[in-house]
């Protein structure tokens, strides 16, 4: 079991909380890439608090550097954290790679093959392709990272979760409650297995899990439904809640947006959405919800926060999920 730390404010605040859920038992501490601190840096300063947690970026978008600076950024804090970094990577969204990499997403699926094909080839140090859509000559001289550092793809739809399970060591999710990942993630990240000729087990499926104990849900709720209101808006995540059964709530979001009305677009995410996804009410409600996610398949549930209430609380209460230190 692990968890998403990412910074607020106070770069000091968030490593004492990587430090604490490291005491409790987390397993794995993950950090969001937004518009703000660089995740891969921000993974070195948790690093410097940490011994044994596992530490990965959830995710770090592909059209964001070369393949040869993550690979050199990525193996250099996974020697600082003595082998426990997680390299975690997405395509993130057409609004964001060209707005902030001025890049362009043309075939996700592709790239995304591409993009761990050179990173597998400088960590073995082989060659990378020197063609294709991240051509690359890069090899370390004079140094040797860790050839089987991991590497996890994030996926939504059935084509990248079958990649993921083809090439990546793990897949990270957002947004996927319990029956999605049970009917969909599940099946397609098995299928990638059976392609590469492996198994699944020993892949890991790492589910974001928005969680706030609480004895105020319906605010808790209400600031979810809000931190929630850009992805209903994102190309990818509407075709995967789509997929999963949640059209009615695209509609009555998109209806709400029309007429100019965001409360009314926010109030369209409804209240069987939040249930699925998240665990938001007593700690008895939140442990519930995470157990959920470990009976659909996901082998790391990672518990994250929900705005406006006291997430270390919740990751006080959620600890004995946790694998003991």
């Amino acid at each position: 079991m692990g968890t998403f730390i990412s910074v607020g404010r106070s770069l000091e605040t968030a490593m004492q909380r990587v430090r604490r859920a490291e005491e409790l038992g987390y397993e794995s501490v993950y950090v969001t890439h937004i518009a703000a601190r660089d995740s891969l840096t921000v993974l070195a300063a948790y690093a410097s608090r940490t011994s044994r947690v596992r530490l990965g970026t959830g995710v770090l978008p592909i059209y964001s550097r070369t393949p040869a600076a993550t690979a050199q950024a990525a193996a250099t804090i996974d020697e600082l954290s003595g082998g426990r970094l997680v390299l975690g990577l997405g395509v993130s969204h057409r609004v964001t790679v060209e707005n902030w990499y001025g890049a362009s997403i043309e075939k996700p699926v592709r790239d995304m093959r591409a993009y761990v094909a050179a990173l597998r080839a400088i960590f073995e140090g082989g060659d990378p392709p020197a063609e294709g859509p991240f051509p690359t000559r890069f090899h370390f001289m004079g140094y040797r990272a860790r050839a089987d550092l991991p590497i996890y793809v994030a996926a939504l739809s059935p084509a990248m979760l079958r990649l993921a399970g083809e090439i990546a060591d793990g897949v990270i999710l957002w947004l996927c409650n319990p029956d999605y990942i049970e009917r969909v993630v599940v099946p397609e990240v098995r299928e990638g297995r059976r392609r590469a000729g492996r198994e699944l087990e020993g892949f890991d499926i790492v589910a974001a899990v928005p969680a706030a104990v609480t004895d105020d849900p319906e605010s808790a709720k209400a600031a979810l439904r809000q931190d929630l209101l850009p992805y209903f808006s994102l190309p990818f995540y509407r075709a995967m809640l789509e997929r999963s059964g949640y059209g009615a709530d695209l509609e009555a979001f998109d209806h709400g947006m029309a007429q100019g009305d965001v409360q009314s677009a926010v109030s369209g995410i409804s209240d069987d959405f939040l249930a699925a996804l998240a665990g938001i009410g007593r700690a008895e409600q939140a442990r519930a919800a995470v157990e959920r996610y470990l009976e659909a398949g996901a082998t790391s549930p990672c518990v994250g926060p929900v705005p406006r209430t006291d997430f270390d609380t919740t990751l006080q209460a959620l600890a004995g999920l946790a694998a003991p230190a």
